[in-house]
């Protein structure tokens, strides 16, 4: 009994003096809103916390310089090396937000730099009609007021994928027609292969006649030539303007 005594005593001293270790790593966040990033870095300083100034924005009731909001929020409890995230604030909003619409992405952004502003986001959209690289759209939109943040996200055009299509089959159609349904659908005809032809049985080299024979031109492609395969074969994707392969024979 003596023995389990001193065991639980033992267990409890631990927990509580590793209770107290955790703990006197704690400190508290101090209040910062208000201050300028150098004065906040020294507020914290003997508390072992760090800042990092993440965000500006434009505000009219901060004057510019100063942070304007923190997290974790003042008197939440932190372990010592806890970074502090700031947000700072520019002032009230000065700046003109221009009107970059039907510029291309390049001018748009120099435009938008040029005036202190950051280029947020840019996202890509196809609009058939409409020519490359050309901004169609902006936010905030210009001349905007009330902005919060100044940074902007543009919506440029790019060029627009040619339509896609199912390649059929064309095995055991004669060239000619296949040829003709390529064109007029939009696609090239490529290369032409004769295939080998069924293997014949080899003539007697021993007959004079036989060595005496010509040898035979090999056969070329006409549009009565059948189709034995193709490349791209038949249910693969292809896109407007491909080029297709036959064997033909």
């Amino acid at each position: 009994m003596l023995g389990l005594v001193l065991v639980v005593v033992a267990l409890v001293s631990a927990l509580t003096a590793m209770r107290f270790a955790i703990h006197g790593q704690e400190v508290k966040v101090p209040a910062m809103v208000g201050l300028s990033p150098s004065d906040a870095e020294r507020a914290v300083a003997g508390l072992g916390l760090q800042i990092s100034v993440e965000r500006q924005y434009y505000s009219a009731q901060i004057p510019s310089g100063l942070i304007m909001s923190q997290m974790p929020l003042a008197g939440t409890k932190v372990r010592r090396g806890w970074q502090v995230r700031v947000a700072q604030s520019l002032g009230p909003q000065r700046v003109a937000i221009p009107d970059v619409t039907k510029q291309s992405e390049r001018a748009a952004e120099w435009n938008i730099r040029r005036r202190g502003l950051d280029l947020a986001s840019t996202a890509e959209m196809q609009l058939p009609g409409t020519p490359a690289d050309q901004v169609l759209a902006k936010s905030p939109p210009a001349n905007a007021n009330q902005v919060a943040a100044p940074k902007t996200s543009l919506l440029v055009t790019v060029t627009a994928d040619p339509p896609a299509y199912v390649m059929p089959s064309f095995v055991g159609q004669p060239l000619g027609s296949a040829s003709r349904t390529l064109q007029d659908a939009g696609f090239r005809l490529g290369n032409l292969t004769m295939a080998p032809a069924a293997s014949a049985p080899s003539p007697n080299t021993a007959s004079p006649m036989a060595a005496a024979s010509p040898v035979a031109a090999p056969p070329q492609p006409s549009p009565a030539s059948i189709i034995v395969a193709q490349t791209p074969p038949a249910g693969q994707k292809i896109l407007a303007g491909a080029t297709v392969n036959f064997d033909v024979r």
